[in-house]
């Protein structure tokens, strides 16, 4: 035991993004994909994501985004073709057979195609990203997600919603525990009853406080996401934790939302590089895991489908 304490150390994470850097990004971006009907989108999305994680270190060194819009862009025009498919089912059930019938066949449809998007994006975002030359990379099984995903979403229906923790805490577990930094592995133990209790005291409080509660409640969702997730190489550990409060969710979310109104919106930019500043000063990592020693085990992959399915979905990954 003493020798663990003597090696446990605390790794430094850190936001350098600029509003205005950031900004200029966003608006050429704007510009181009509204020039080219959307086609530049995926490059647009590219150029944001690897701002983003260059300016995001860990104990100094930068991450990196590797992917490419030329990448995104071929995922895209696939993603097109799905939900071309799927609307196109939709609408012919709709006026030609029945319209209940076209409505259940576009949820089911929806329902089959999320956990494989989800699946997809992690598998190439995890994999175009890199800190010292290590790669990232998720090793979740497909199919294996999708029979797991479904299942979840069975049981939360048919409770009526009540399974939805469980099922948030088990997506993390999977996805979180297919999770490598080079050679070390990423964990997440949570409990389907504890943040099913966190959510109801948090409903709950929100109504009775007319919203206020809100900040805190958000506070206590974030605090248990980085207060149970941790990465492991051997017998050595690195530990998150949250510093957050209450009140500076309060501070943080209020700021922002004035900055909107205010700017009628052109101020986005300057909300996320806040809100970025905001998480990654309230993430503590503390463990006795020689990042030096960390070895490369990961492997490129270039399908961006997924990446782009979960923007239809509006999913946002877990990091």
């Amino acid at each position: 035991m003493e020798n663990y304490e003597s090696s446990e150390k605390t790794f430094s994470l850190s936001f350098q993004g600029k509003g205005g850097e950031y900004f200029g990004i966003v608006i050429v971006n704007w510009l181009l994909t509204v020039i080219t009907l959307g086609i530049y989108y995926p490059w647009a999305k590219a150029k944001q994501i690897k701002y983003l994680y260059g300016a995001t270190s860990l104990n100094d060194d930068r991450f990196l985004f590797s992917g490419t819009g030329k990448e995104m862009f071929i995922g895209f025009v696939k993603t097109m073709l799905i939900f071309g498919v799927i609307l196109g089912l939709f609408y012919t059930l709709f006026f030609l057979v029945n319209q209940v019938l076209a409505l259940i066949v576009l949820y089911l449809l929806l329902f089959l195609v999320m956990p494989l998007a989800i699946h997809g994006s992690y598998r190439y975002r995890m994999s175009r990203t890199s800190w010292r030359g290590i790669r990232f990379g998720y090793r979740g099984d497909k199919w294996e997600f999708f029979v797991k995903y479904l299942k979840w979403i069975f049981l939360t229906i048919i409770t009526l919603g009540i399974y939805a923790s469980w099922m948030e805490i088990k997506s993390r577990e999977y996805i979180f525990g297919n999770i490598k930094a080079g050679d070390a592995q990423f964990k997440y133990k949570g409990s389907g009853s504890e943040f099913f209790l966190l959510n109801l005291k948090g409903y709950l409080l929100t109504l009775i406080t007319l919203g206020i509660y809100m900040f805190w409640w958000e506070k206590d969702l974030f605090n248990y996401l980085y207060g149970n997730l941790s990465i492991e190489k051997g017998e050595t550990k690195i530990q998150f934790k949250s510093t957050a409060t209450g009140g500076g969710f309060f501070k943080l979310e209020i700021v922002n939302l004035l900055i909107l109104v205010f700017t009628l919106g052109l101020g986005f930019a300057w909300v996320i590089t806040r809100t970025m500043s905001f998480y990654t000063k309230h993430i503590e990592l503390t463990g006795d895991i020689d990042l030096n020693s960390l070895e490369q085990t990961e492997e490129e992959y270039n399908n961006a489908l997924g990446d782009d399915l979960t923007d239809f979905f509006d999913i946002n990954l877990i990091f």
